[in-house]
């Protein structure tokens, strides 16, 4: 090793989901939305002034900033965006985490915290789920240097009850606590609410799932005009052009259009329910998800095969080969085309 390489900085990645190439795959590995954006985001590409592009975009964002406070019924300095929910996510790692005392955040759950924590050199702990993998607030009253969690849980799919989340938030009066909302679109209830309550709870969306914008990396965040004063210090020490102009331009689209959004979310619950029942029948088990994917285990097969199997015919779902999850799929909700294909092949094969 030469003397420079004594000083890199040495991490094990987050490994992100496989993005393959070519005709005619059946794309159900990484929770994207299987329908096109709002029209409005189509129409807004096709009439966007290019020039624009030789400029700097507004670093304060606040098109979409706007937009987002009108949708959620919140103060513009209330809301923070940046480029998909890992950047606002990883700011607010560095921003909130710098206590000496350990963040929590549970075993099975998005497995970017514990990359983010070692990269910051952040303590942490990871309390168990239970044999149902459902989360125990009664696990996050103690004490902590900040508590994170997604809801629904990811790779789970289950919903902690509004209710709990908001007894974790009591029991933590001295640290932040933020919920990962990814996937809350496909049911459940938002803690945006709480935030009124709580200056706290900082509650971070994505429009990656529900927006079907993944490919322009935009999240948020919404919480006290404190906690987002603080992200914006942090940021603007960082990167203080974070969103570029299409970005900001086509995000701001996406929200207008509500009748748009809330017709593409029945779409997939509809075709999730469908999916619990065929993948039952097909004897697979999982837990209820209430996201736009569904986390099976087959009684009889190994999930690594089926995996393998499934990609031979350019149907892609996840696997996750760590010791405690092997036994599990993650399958994408897609369309209701993609999803017989998947039927059809799994009856071929099971």
């Amino acid at each position: 090793m030469t003397a420079w390489e004594t000083y890199v900085r040495r991490v094990t990645p987050y490994v992100p989901g496989e993005q393959p190439k070519g005709e005619g795959l059946v794309k159900l590995n990484t929770n994207e939305n299987p329908y096109p954006p709002a029209p409005g985001v189509s129409q807004a590409l096709k009439d966007m002034d290019y020039e624009r592009f030789r400029k700097y975009p507004d670093p304060a964002c606040s098109l979409l900033i706007g937009e987002l406070a009108r949708y959620y019924k919140v103060n513009e300095d209330e809301v923070f965006v940046g480029v998909g929910s890992d950047d606002v996510i990883a700011m607010s790692f560095l921003t909130f985490f710098n206590s000496s005392k350990p963040i929590l955040f549970p075993d099975i759950s998005y497995s970017f915290y514990k990359v983010w924590a070692e990269l910051f050199h952040i303590p942490y702990k990871t309390p168990a789920l239970t044999q149902q993998f459902v989360i125990r607030p009664e696990d996050y009253y103690k004490e902590n240097g900040g508590i994170i969690f997604p809801n629904p849980n990811a790779p789970t799919g289950l919903f902690m009850p509004l209710s709990e989340v908001e007894e974790i938030v009591i029991h933590n009066p001295d640290s932040v606590v933020m919920i990962d909302e990814a996937y809350i679109d496909f049911g459940g209830v938002s803690a945006v609410e709480l935030t009124k309550k709580y200056e706290n709870l900082l509650v971070i969306q994505t429009f990656s799932k529900s927006r079907s914008l993944a490919g322009m990396r935009i999240g948020f965040a919404i919480g006290n005009s404190k906690l987002i004063q603080a992200l914006n210090d942090v940021k603007y020490s960082y990167n203080s052009y974070t969103l570029n102009e299409p970005s900001l331009i086509l995000g701001t689209e996406a929200v207008k259009d509500d009748e748009y959004f809330k017709g593409t979310l029945k779409r997939i619950v509809t075709t999730r329910e469908e999916a619990k029942k065929k993948l039952r029948s097909l004897g697979f088990t999982f837990p209820d998800s209430m996201s736009n994917f569904i986390f099976a285990e087959h009684k009889e097969r190994k999930a690594e095969d089926i995996y393998i199997a499934l990609r031979k015919e350019n149907i892609y779902v996840r696997y996750f080969p760590s010791q405690e999850l092997n036994q599990y799929l993650r399958i994408s909700i897609g369309t209701e085309t993609e999803m017989n294909q998947l039927y059809e092949f799994l009856n071929k094969y099971l």
